[in-house]
C-alpha cells in the first residue's frame, strides 16, 4: 500500500514537470488585444487627414484593402501604444465607404470610413438672352448649402435641391459675364452666367451662334470710348502710308477724323490747312480681351479716289514684338480695297508660312461693282480649324489650318481694326489724286458673334 502512495506521488511530479511547470507555478499566455479611438471617421467631400489613437498588447499594424483612395501610415506600431494617420482623397463620385484594419497578433480592430458625395452642380455654365430671364439648375449636396451671385444684375432663389438664376434685362450692346458660387462648409462649385449683348430687332444671328458685341453707331456722335480706341500715329508710322491718324475727338480745321452721323461711323479722311493729310483708325479690343473665333461682320460702303486704301481687318490682341514680330504674329484681313482698283475687295491671311514680301499670303480678290456706291456686308467665320471669309454672305476665301504656328497663328486672341489709310506701298501704287479728298469710309454696323 505504501508503495503504491509513493509510486502516485512520483507520477504527478513528473505529469507537472513534462508541462512546463516551474518553481514560480505554470506559465500563463495571454490572448493579443488591440484598441483605438475613435472606430469610425465621417470624411467630408474635400477629403482630408484623420488621426487614430491605437492601444494593443505588442507590436501592431495597420491597413487598408480594395481601395486607392485611403491611405494609411503608423507611427509607434513597434510597441504598445501609437497612431494611425488616415488620409482619405477628395471624392469626386458619389457618397463611398471603406475600412482600415488595425491588427496585433491574433486581434484586429475595424475602423469603418464614410465619405460625402461632393456638392455638384447640374450645370457649371448658362447663357441668358440680352431680355433677361431664369434657369433653374439641380444642386446635389448632403449638407446645407448657400448660393452667391458676383453681380447685382443676377439674382438667385434656392428651393429645396434646386437653384433658380434669374438675369435682369442687359440693355448694353457688350455681352457680361458673372457667376454664381454655390457653397456649403468645406466645398464650393461654381456657375458661369453669361448673358448676350442687346440685340436689335433686325439682326439676323448665324445660326449655331450668339451674338457677344456689336456697335449699330446709332447714338450720339462720337465712338463710345468704352467700346473703341483710337490710334495717334503720324505719316509713315506704316506701310509708307501718307496720313497722320487723329483721334476723333479732336478738332482739326472744322473737321473730325471719326464722327457718328444718321446711324452710320463716318471715318473721314481730309486735307488739312497745315497741308497735312487726316485719318482715322480705331481698334475695339474687348475690354483687352479681344475675341478668338467667331462669326464677325461688318457692313459698310467704301470711299472713292485714287489714294484710298480702306480696310475691316484683325490684329493679335497681344504681340511680343521682339521675339515673335510680324508676319509670324498673325494677320486677318478680312476686307481690303485700294482706289486705285475701284470695287475689287479683296481678304488675305499673313502668317510666317504665307506673306506678301515673299508672294505667299493667302489672298482671294473679287470686283463687286458697287463696293464704293452700295453699302455691302463683309464677314469672316474664323474656327480652329479653319478661315473663311465673305460678301454678302458668298464665300470669298477659304483656308484649312494645318495646326503648325508656321500657317496658322490664328489661335489665339484678336481685335477688330477699321480704318482709312491713304497712299502707301499698296494706295499709292499708281500715284494718289488729292483732288478726291476729303472722302468718306462709312460703316452701317460691326456685329461679333461665337459658338453658343
Amino acid at each position: 500500500m505504501k508503495n503504491m502512495i509513493a509510486m502516485s506521488i512520483l507520477s504527478c511530479v513528473l505529469t507537472l514537470c513534462s508541462c512546463g511547470g516551474s518553481e514560480n507555478g505554470p506559465e500563463v499566455v495571454k490572448p493579443s488585444e488591440v484598441s483605438c479611438t475613435p472606430t469610425s471617421i465621417e470624411a467630408p467631400a474635400v477629403g482630408g487627414t484623420f488621426t487614430v489613437n491605437v492601444t494593443a498588447s505588442g507590436e501592431w499594424t495597420a491597413y487598408t484593402e480594395n481601395n486607392d483612395w485611403v491611405k494609411v501610415s503608423t507611427m509607434g506600431s513597434a510597441s504598445t501604444k501609437g497612431t494611425a494617420t488616415i488620409t482619405v482623397a477628395a471624392n469626386k463620385g458619389t457618397a463611398r465607404q471603406a475600412v482600415v484594419n488595425i491588427k496585433s497578433g491574433t486581434a484586429r480592430q475595424a475602423v469603418s470610413i464614410s465619405q460625402q458625395a461632393p456638392l455638384q452642380v447640374s450645370k457649371s455654365e448658362i447663357r441668358m438672352s440680352s431680355r433677361g430671364e431664369s434657369i433653374t439648375v439641380n444642386v446635389d449636396c448632403p449638407t446645407e448649402w448657400t448660393a452667391i451671385a458676383s453681380d447685382n444684375w443676377i439674382t438667385t432663389t434656392k428651393n429645396g435641391n434646386q437653384l433658380t438664376i434669374t438675369a435682369a434685362k442687359n440693355e448694353s450692346k457688350q455681352s457680361r459675364q458673372g457667376k454664381v458660387t454655390v457653397k456649403n462648409d468645406n466645398e464650393q462649385a461654381e456657375i458661369r452666367v453669361i448673358q448676350n449683348s442687346a440685340e436689335d430687332a433686325d439682326i439676323n444671328t448665324p445660326e449655331g451662334y450668339t451674338l457677344v458685341w456689336h456697335d449699330e453707331f446709332n447714338e450720339g456722335d462720337q465712338l463710345n470710348s468704352a467700346n473703341w480706341e483710337w490710334e495717334n500715329q503720324n505719316a509713315g508710322w506704316v506701310n509708307n502710308e501718307l496720313q497722320y491718324y487723329r483721334p476723333g475727338t479732336s478738332t482739326i480745321s472744322g473737321k473730325h477724323t471719326t464722327e457718328l452721323a444718321d446711324g452710320f461711323l463716318n471715318i473721314n479722311c481730309f486735307k488739312g490747312e497745315d497741308g497735312k493729310v487726316y485719318s482715322g483708325r480705331i481698334n475695339a479690343k474687348n475690354g483687352g480681351q479681344g475675341w478668338k473665333y467667331g462669326y464677325i461682320e461688318a457692313r459698310m460702303m467704301l470711299p472713292q479716289g485714287k489714294g484710298t486704301w480702306p480696310a475691316f481687318w484683325m490684329m493679335p490682341i497681344s504681340v511680343d514684338w521682339t521675339n515673335e514680330g510680324w508676319p509670324k504674329c498673325g494677320e486677318i484681313d478680312i476686307m481690303e480695297e485700294v482706289g486705285c482698283v475701284p470695287n475689287e475687295v479683296s481678304s488675305s491671311l499673313h502668317a510666317e508660312g504665307h506673306y506678301h514680301a515673299n508672294n505667299t499670303q493667302i489672298t482671294k480678290a473679287r470686283n463687286i461693282g458697287t463696293a464704293e456706291t452700295e453699302f455691302h456686308t463683309y464677314a469672316i467665320e474664323w474656327t480652329a480649324d479653319y478661315i473663311k471669309t465673305y460678301v454678302d454672305g458668298a464665300l470669298l476665301l477659304s483656308y484649312a489650318s494645318d495646326h503648325t504656328i508656321r500657317n496658322y497663328p490664328y489661335d489665339k486672341p484678336f481685335h477688330i481694326i477699321l480704318n482709312l489709310a491713304w497712299g502707301g506701298s499698296w494706295g499709292a501704287m499708281n500715284g494718289v489724286d488729292e483732288s478726291a479728298l476729303p472722302l468718306t469710309m462709312k460703316v452701317d454696323y460691326v456685329r461679333v458673334f461665337q459658338k453658343q
